[in-house]
C-alpha cells in the first residue's frame, strides 16, 4: 500500500479517521458532552456515603439502629485539666477552681450543652492529679468545627489564668477545625498543583507549548464532565470527597498518558516522512488500539473495588472508572480532531531553550536505552534473574506486612498541639479519647431485664479487665435505645485496645445483654470500626484479586492473541506491585529510611491502602504494558527477528514512557509531600511503583523475559485461534525521507 493508502481497521482507528474527517463535529461533539456532563450533574446534585454504610460489620448495625433511630450525636469535647509539676490534686481548692472556671467559661459561649464536672461524672484519674470537664456541641456534628472556635478561645482564656495547671480541650470539633486549618489548604494545594507539574514536564517533553497544552486540555475537560457524570451516578451509587481526589488523580495521569502516547506516534509518523492523513491514521490503528486495551484494562482493574462491599471503595473504583472511560474515549475521538485541526500548528510556541535539547533528547534517550537493551539481550539469563531478585529483595518486608487504622499520633505525629493533648487523656485516661460505643437496642429499653443487663454489662466491662471506667450510659427511651460508652484499656495501642474489645463482644456481652431476648448490642468506636474494616477488607482480597488478574489477563490474550504475552504480563504487574509493598512496609512500617520523604515509621500501614493500591498499580501499569509489547508485536509482524523487534518496541517508546512516568510520579509524589501520614503512604507507594515499573520491569525484565522465550512469545494453542481477532493491521516501514523543518532539521520525536 502507499502512502496515503494505509488500511486500518478496529473501533479506535474508525473512530479516529472518523474525527478527522469530521474534526469540527467531533470537537462540538466532546465539547457538548463535557457541558451537558457538568450541567445535568449540578442539577441532580449530588448523593454523599452516609456513616452507615462505610463500614461493615458490627460497625454498620450500629450505624444502621443509630441511624434508623434518627440519633444525632453530638459533637463531643473534652477538656483536660491536669496538674504539670504533680503538687496539684483534683480535691485541693485550686485544682477546683480551675474546674468550676472552665465551666463557666465554655456555658458562657452559649455554644455547648450537657456540661459535667469530674466530680460529677467520676472522670479523676487514679493518680488523682488529671481530670475531665465534658460537654456536647450544640448543632450538628458535622459542622461543630465551625463553630467550636469561641469555646476554645474561652478555655484558653482560664489556661492563662491558672499556670501550674495544663487546661487543654481535645475532642471532635476541635479536632476537625485544627485539621481543616492545617491541612484543609494542604490538599487543594496538592490538587492544583498537579496541573501544572504536568503541564511543565510536557513542556520539556515537547519543547513546544500548544502540544503540551493539548494533553493537559483534555485530561481536565475528562475531569470536569466526569465530576458530572458523578453527581448523576451518585443517585445510585452514593459518591465522597475521597472518590472525588482519586478521580481527579487518576484522570489527570491516564488523561495525559493517553494524550501523550497518540500525539508521540502522530509525531514520529509525521517525522519518518507521512503525510499528516496517514500519520494520524497509523497513529489511531496503533496508539489508539492500545489506548482502548490500556482503558479497558485499568477499567476492569477498578472495578475490582466494587466487589469490597464498602461503600468508600466502591465510590472510588465507580469514580476511577469512569474517568478513565471518559479519557480514553476523548483521546480516541476529539483528540485525532485537534491534531487534524491543528496541523503543524502543534508545534506552535516552541521554547527556545528547550528546543535543542528536545531534539537531541530522542536520540540521546535511544542511545541511552540501545545501550541498556544491548547488554539485557546478549545476556538475557541473567538481566532477568538480576532484575526477578531485586524486585523480589524490595518486596520482601511486604511480607509482614501490618495494617490497621491509623491513631491522631501515628496520623500526625507531634506537629499539632492537639496530638499531644490526645497523648496525654490517653496516658491518664487509657481508652477515654476513642471509647467503644455499645448501641442497645430492645423493644422496651426500660424494661427491667434490659435495664439488669446493662447494669451487669457495665460492672463485667471493668471486672473483665476490658476496661478501667467509667461505662457511661445515654438513654434514649423515645428510640429505646441506650448507648454505652466504654473506654477500652490499651487505649491508643490497637493491639492491646483490640484484645480489649474482644473480651466485649466474645465474654462479656453475651454474659450480660446476650442473654436478654430482643436485644441486638453490636459494638462500634474507633478500634471496632478498624477491626471491622480490616476483617471486610481480608474476606474481599480474593474475589477482587480473582476478579482483576482473570479479567486483565482475558483482555491481553484477546488483545495481543498470544497465551505467553498474557501470563507474563499478570506476573510482571504482580512483581511491580509486590515491589511498591515492600517499600511502603521498609519505609512506613519499619522506618527504613522514612526521614529521606519526610516522614516516619508509624509502625503500620492504612487499612485501605493496600487492596486499593493493588488495584490501582495493576490497572495503570498496564498503561506502558500494553503500549511497549504492542510496539514489539507491530514490529515482529513486519519481518524484524524477535531481538530486533524487541530492541525496536522497547528503544521506540522509551522517550514517551519516561515522560508519561516522569508525570505520574511527579503527580503521585506531590501528595507525599503532605503532612498525614496516610497520604504520605500513597503518594510514595504509587510513585515508586510507577518508578520501578517504567524502569526495571519495562526496561530490563520485559525485554529479557521475551528475549529468553523467543518465538514461544507468540504461542496460541490452536483451541484457543477461535477467539475474537482484536488486534490491528500493521503499518509497512516508512517509505520516504524524514521530514525537516523549515530550517532544514529533522523534525524530532
Amino acid at each position: 500500500m502507499g502512502n496515503g493508502e494505509t488500511r486500518v481497521r478496529g473501533i479506535a482507528a474508525r473512530a479516529g479517521g472518523w474525527s478527522a474527517r469530521h474534526r469540527w463535529a467531533a470537537v462540538g461533539i466532546w465539547v457538548l458532552f463535557v457541558v451537558l456532563a457538568m450541567g445535568l450533574g449540578s442539577a441532580a446534585g449530588r448523593v454523599d456515603v452516609k456513616d452507615s454504610d462505610q463500614m461493615g460489620g458490627e460497625t454498620h448495625t450500629a450505624a444502621t439502629i443509630v441511624e434508623e433511630a434518627g440519633i444525632d450525636e453530638p459533637a463531643s469535647e473534652t477538656v483536660l485539666i491536669q496538674a504539670k509539676d504533680g503538687s496539684l490534686k483534683a480535691t485541693d481548692a485550686e485544682f477546683r477552681a480551675a474546674v468550676t472556671a472552665v465551666v463557666t467559661a465554655v456555658e458562657g459561649t452559649g455554644k455547648v450543652t450537657g456540661v459535667t464536672t469530674p466530680y460529677e461524672a467520676r472522670t479523676i484519674s487514679k493518680d488523682g492529679r488529671s481530670a475531665l470537664v465534658q460537654f456536647d456541641m450544640r448543632g450538628e456534628a458535622d459542622t461543630a468545627g465551625e463553630r467550636v472556635e469561641p469555646v476554645l478561645k474561652a478555655v484558653e482564656g482560664v489556661q492563662k489564668e491558672h499556670e501550674s495547671l495544663r487546661i487543654e480541650e481535645i475532642g471532635g470539633a476541635s479536632m476537625l477545625k485544627t485539621f481543616d486549618d492545617a491541612f484543609g489548604d494542604d490538599f487543594k494545594k496538592a490538587e492544583y498543583s498537579a496541573v501544572p507539574v504536568a503541564l511543565g514536564i510536557l513542556l520539556v517533553a515537547f519543547g513546544a507549548l500548544v502540544a503540551a497544552l493539548v494533553p493537559v486540555a483534555l485530561a481536565i475537560t475528562a475531569i470536569m464532565a466526569t465530576m458530572g457524570l458523578m453527581g448523576l451516578v451518585s443517585h445510585f451509587q452514593p459518591m465522597s470527597e475521597t472518590a472525588n481526589s482519586v478521580m481527579l488523580l487518576v484522570g489527570l495521569a491516564v488523561g495525559v498518558d493517553y494524550c501523550l502516547f497518540y500525539l508521540r506516534r502522530e509525531r514520529e509518523e509525521r517525522a519518518a516522512g507521512r503525510d499528516a492523513q496517514t500519520a494520524l491514521r497509523i497513529a489511531a490503528a496503533t496508539s489508539g488500539r492500545a489506548i482502548v486495551v490500556s482503558g479497558v484494562t485499568v477499567c476492569v482493574a477498578m472495578a475490582g473495588m466494587l466487589f469490597t462491599g464498602i461503600a468508600e471503595f466502591e465510590a472510588m473504583g465507580l469514580a476511577s472508572l469512569m474517568v478513565v472511560a471518559v479519557a480514553m474515549v476523548g483521546s480516541v475521538t476529539v483528540l485525532p480532531a485537534l491534531l487534524s485541526l491543528l496541523g503543524e500548528r502543534v508545534e506552535k510556541g516552541r521554547l527556545p531553550f528547550l528546543r535543542r535539547h528536545r531534539k537531541s533528547g530522542a536520540s540521546e534517550g535511544s542511545r541511552f536505552w540501545t545501550a541498556v537493551l544491548r547488554r539485557v539481550l546478549a545476556k538475557p539469563l541473567l538481566a532477568a534473574a538480576v532484575a526477578t531478585g531485586a524486585l523480589l529483595a524490595v518486596a520482601a518486608p511486604a511480607i509482614g506486612m501490618k495494617t490497621e487504622n491509623l491513631t491522631l499520633d501515628q496520623e500526625f505525629g507531634d506537629s499539632l498541639p492537639i496530638v499531644q493533648t490526645y497523648n496525654r487523656v490517653n496516658e491518664a485516661f487509657p481508652g477515654g479519647s476513642d471509647p467503644a460505643e455499645v448501641v442497645v437496642k430492645a423493644d422496651d429499653i426500660n424494661a427491667p431485664e434490659v435495664r439488669a443487663a446493662l447494669a451487669d454489662f457495665r460492672e463485667r466491662a471493668v471486672s473483665s479487665g476490658a476496661s478501667r471506667g467509667p461505662v457511661d450510659v445515654t438513654m434514649h427511651d423515645e428510640q429505646n435505645v441506650a448507648l454505652v460508652y466504654v473506654p477500652l484499656v490499651g487505649g491508643s495501642d490497637q493491639d492491646k485496645a483490640g484484645e480489649s474489645l474482644d473480651k466485649l463482644r466474645d465474654d462479656v456481652r453475651p454474659a450480660t445483654l446476650g442473654k436478654v431476648d430482643g436485644v441486638a448490642a453490636p459494638i462500634t468506636g474507633q478500634v471496632a470500626g478498624s477491626k471491622d474494616f480490616n476483617d471486610q477488607l481480608v474476606g474481599s482480597v480474593l474475589p477482587v484479586f480473582v476478579f482483576v488478574v482473570v479479567f486483565a489477563f482475558l483482555l491481553m490474550l484477546l488483545s495481543f492473541r498470544s497465551l505467553t504475552i498474557a501470563l507474563t504480563s499478570i506476573v510482571l504487574n504482580l512483581l511491580s506491585v509486590g515491589a511498591a509493598y515492600g517499600i511502603l512496609v521498609a519505609v512506613f512500617q519499619h522506618g527504613w529510611g522514612a526521614s529521606l520523604v519526610g516522614a516516619e515509621g508509624v509502625g503500620a500501614i492504612i487499612t485501605w491502602l493496600p487492596l486499593f493500591l493493588f488495584v490501582i498499580l495493576f490497572g495503570l501499569s498496564m498503561d506502558y504494558h500494553v503500549f511497549v509489547v504492542s510496539r514489539i508485536r507491530e514490529a515482529r509482524l513486519r519481518g524484524r527477528t524477535t531481538g530486533d523487534a524487541i530492541q525496536h518496541g522497547v528503544v521506540t517508546t522509551a522517550g514517551v514512557v519516561t515522560s508519561a512516568a516522569v508525570i505520574m510520579v511527579a503527580v503521585f509524589a506531590i501528595f507525599g509531600t503532605l503532612s498525614m501520614q496516610s497520604m504520605k503512604q500513597m503518594g510514595v507507594g504509587l510513585a515508586a511503583a510507577v518508578l520501578i515499573d517504567a524502569t526495571i520491569i519495562r526496561g530490563v525484565l520485559l525485554p529479557a523475559v521475551m528475549a529468553l522465550l523467543g518465538e514461544r512469545n507468540w504461542y496460541l494453542p490452536k483451541w484457543l485461534h477461535r477467539l475474537p481477532d482484536l488486534t490491528h493491521d500493521e503499518t509497512p516501514e516508512a517509505i520516504v525521507p524524514a521530514a525537516r523543518d523549515d530550517e532544514g532539521e529533522r523534525v524530532g520525536v
